[in-house]
């Protein structure tokens, strides 16, 4: 999984880049600090996997992992080429959903490029070059299809639904805010609009916001009420709180958290919103050899799962055996769960569950 992590100039994305990553991306307080990208891989924190290294000691431990991507911060005109706009938009267009990093805070140290804060504002900035560069490739999508229609009458409901879209960016909407039937979001998927891809709204405010008056914050409510009309995601994080958080020990920063009234870091929290909004679960397998987490999307079926290992084990599948983590945990070993009947031979038509533990059975 990637994700790109965006955000005007001076909002607060390369200093929560650091935070959840410790990958060291420069940051500092005058625009495009950030040119090239930085990306700092994440391990997914899995607690279940680490109980079962407990149970298996083995040589090799691979939690999930996520790619952080900081992208240059983006000004108006990225679309027609401003500032580092070409670079910006093509760097987005290869991760999987962004994490659009919006000012909620006030510091007069710290300079906003428009002068003062405004999420919304700021939210519109962006996703404006990102709508127009979208409505670019719909117009050449409407052009393709036009053509086809002369061909085949049937292509009609598809520049229909075309024409829809390129209406809704028009009026300034994203194209993940456009209702669709299955088979329009199909086609939706099917061609590379940014401003499709899934979004979490990283709604960054400062320590004192944070730690005492969230659910009061105007700003914030604001961001939501946007979030909730195109089908976005919200997280409320403070950048400052996690890069004091980055530099401590596991014990201190759970006391530190708990002083906070909070169970997760912000990065945990991340970790959470972005499987949740792109339908993500983890598969785990356990032995000697190596205990590892697998992501999927939900409703994979076992061939598919298989296949994550490596493509001869989907070609030759032929079972798996899978137990649910809380079966295994409380029967303490397999040896005891396969005892008590509580492995399953499952085939081809199994659908996967979160937190399964698989061991799959394959002939090529």
């Amino acid at each position: 999984m990637k994700l790109g992590i965006v955000g005007l100039p001076n909002v607060g994305k390369s200093t929560l880049f650091n935070a959840i990553t410790n990958a060291g991306a420069q940051s500092a307080n005058y625009p495009f600090c950030t040119i090239e990208p930085n990306v700092g891989i994440v391990s997914v924190p899995d607690k279940r996997l680490d109980k079962l290294a407990e149970m298996y000691d083995p040589d090799k431990y691979t939690p999930a992992t996520i790619e952080f991507v900081d992208i240059a911060g983006l000004v108006k005109g990225a679309s027609k080429g401003e500032g580092l706009g070409n670079k910006f938009l093509s760097n987005i267009r290869e991760c999987d959903a962004i994490v659009h990093v919006v000012r909620c805070f006030e510091n007069d140290d710290i300079i906003h490029v428009e002068g003062s804060v405004d999420p919304l504002r700021d939210i519109e900035t962006i996703n404006l070059e990102l709508i127009l560069s979208d409505v670019e490739m719909i117009e050449r999508r409407i052009d393709k299809t036009k053509k086809l229609l002369k061909a085949d009458k049937k292509y009609q409901i598809e520049l229909d639904f075309w024409g829809r879209v390129l209406e809704a960016l028009n009026e300034g909407k994203c194209a993940r805010a456009v209702d669709c039937t299955e088979e329009e979001a199909a086609l939706l998927s099917d061609v590379a609009l940014l401003t499709n891809k899934p979004v979490i709204y990283a709604a960054n405010m400062s320590d004192t916001d944070f730690s005492s008056g969230i659910q009061d914050n105007a700003r914030l409510k604001r961001v939501k009420e946007l979030a909730a009309e195109e089908g976005a995601a919200v997280l409320p994080i403070c950048a400052e709180i996690e890069a004091e958080i980055s530099e401590m020990d596991k014990d201190d920063k759970e006391m530190f958290l708990s002083d906070l009234g909070l169970e997760q870091s912000g990065l945990d929290r991340l970790i959470n919103e972005c499987y949740s909004l792109l339908g993500l679960i983890s598969y785990l397998t356990a032995g000697k050899q190596e205990v590892r987490a697998w992501t999927i999307k939900k409703g994979t079926k076992a061939p598919g799962a298989a296949g994550k290992i490596h493509s001869d084990f989907e070609r030759g599948f032929i079972r798996a055996e899978v137990i649910a983590y809380d079966d295994i945990i409380a029967c303490g070993s397999m040896v005891a769960a396969k005892e008590k009947g509580l492995v399953r031979s499952e085939g081809k038509e199994y659908v996967m569950n979160d937190g399964d533990v698989v061991l799959f059975r394959f002939n090529v």
